[in-house]
């Protein structure tokens, strides 16, 4: 009986073992597929640039600055937690369907400071109630629980992008909350599968 249970506690690590081994081996063959792909190759390349380059911050002093930044200069890596290159290239290329919405930054973690100094004025103007109830329900379900993960600049940036598209373009309350997980830019791996 003891003979028993030491080899089902064997087979079973080898189990595990096989299983870990398997799932390695097809993460690796999806990198590699996914590095054949001359667009996803270029994501690829712009996600080594943004995740050891970024200048963004949390920081009170950098959402000041972004006012006196040139309109080109750019915001880019993220805040709060290193970068996921799968999380980056779902987000860009999902974002790639609102691209007909200027207001809409194309890429989370490398914004124009011009985009983000016209989005941040939105952020303070009271929304009438119906309107309000669209932006409550972002707040409610979106991944983060609101537009950013803290009340750094991508707070006011996101924000100002909810209240100017709920007023300006009708948008409804999944449609911000869509919205604000795809341009997550808090960085990190916790997202919902696109």
């Amino acid at each position: 009986m003891v003979e028993d249970r030491y080899s089902r506690r064997a087979l079973l690590v080898r189990s595990l073992a096989l299983t870990a081994t398997t799932l390695v081996g097809l993460r690796t063959t999806r990198v590699v597929a996914a590095a054949e792909d001359p667009d996803t190759a270029e994501l690829m390349q712009r996600f080594e640039y943004l995740s050891a380059n970024g200048n963004s911050s949390c920081s009170g002093a950098f959402m000041e600055s972004i006012a006196t930044m040139p309109p080109e200069a750019r915001l880019q890596g993220s805040c709060c937690a290193p970068m996921d290159a799968h999380r980056y290239i779902e987000q860009v290329t999902a974002l790639r369907a609102y691209a007909h919405l200027g207001e809409i930054p194309p890429d989370p973690y490398d914004i124009q400071a011009g985009l983000a100094q016209s989005l941040m004025p939105h952020y303070d103007p009271e929304l009438m109630p119906a309107e309000q109830a669209a932006y409550d329900y972002a707040m409610e379900n979106s991944n983060e629980r609101g537009p950013c993960c803290c009340g750094c600049w991508r707070w006011y940036v996101y924000g100002g992008l909810a209240k100017q598209l709920i007023r300006e373009r009708g948008f409804d309350g999944p449609q911000v909350t869509t919205i604000w997980n795809l341009s997550d830019g808090c960085g990190g791996t916790e997202h919902a599968h696109l």
